[in-house]
């Protein structure tokens, strides 16, 4: 399927390894011209020769509002424009109520929540002026159905989801959608951060590439009637019929 979005520019956040790097190598083999970010150079160069259509590599750190904000206006600077919008980021550290001591949240919000605001704030003005644009950000399934040991990351996705969902509202009529993709349990080094091996063999795993498919749809012009979306793409693990 064609979806009608070649030429088009993405800024893609985190897109050196995991799911960020799948879907920019699904936008790019679209035929979009794609920017990803990343804190290591070397890997960022690295992962955007493996992109490949041009794909432009920026060192930024996504984990604060002024890096995240820095990323999309480096991205427009580079590729003239910025008509795609990947939100991306690590996830924080694991742990539950007990363990997680109160001055975590503050780092936790502005990693996995203000860092989303703060892209959206850079890029979506223009998208709006130009009455076309797609914003689809990467959460979590945890959003749905939080997951142990996971406080800070289920706390501040859920935040992410319903500021995505409320702008996805004001922007409709403007030609600009809004959506989030969940991942379940997807082999990237973030599981392998959290899981030890024999845990892994254990479970159903995702493809990144796979998962990137369904981000380049959501971009796409077939998708155009599409937002507010929150889509589950986990295999099946979320088994509750709402």
């Amino acid at each position: 399927m064609d979806l009608g979005i070649s030429g088009r520019r993405a800024a893609v956040a985190a897109g050196s390894s995991g799911l960020g790097l799948g879907s920019a190598q699904a936008l790019a083999a679209e035929g979009v011209h794609v920017a990803i970010c990343g804190r290591n150079e070397d890997r960022l160069k690295a992962a955007a020769a493996v992109v490949g259509h041009n794909c432009i590599p920026i060192v930024a750190d996504v984990s604060t509002p002024e890096g995240a904000s820095g990323f999309v206006d480096a991205a427009r600077s580079a590729l003239g424009g910025v008509d795609i919008l990947v939100p991306n980021a690590g996830g924080p550290p694991p742990g539950n109520f007990e363990s997680t001591d109160m001055d975590a949240y503050p780092a936790a919000l502005e990693l996995n929540l203000l860092s989303i605001v703060a892209m959206c704030k850079a890029a979506v003005p223009a998208m709006r002026e130009q009455h076309w644009g797609r914003i689809v950000a990467i959460t979590s399934l945890s959003v749905r159905q939080p997951m142990a040991n996971l406080i800070l990351s289920n706390t501040a996705r859920a935040g992410a989801t319903a500021f995505l969902k409320t702008l996805a509202l004001e922007v409709a009529e403007e030609g600009v959608t809004v959506n989030t993709v969940q991942p379940g349990v997807h082999r990237t080094p973030r599981l392998d951060a959290l899981y030890s091996v024999d845990q892994l063999d254990s479970m159903r795993l995702g493809n990144a590439d796979d998962f990137g498919a369904h981000v380049a749809f959501l971009c796409g012009e077939p998708a155009k009637f599409t937002t507010g979306l929150q889509l589950h793409v986990d295999g099946g693990a979320y088994t509750a019929l709402l």
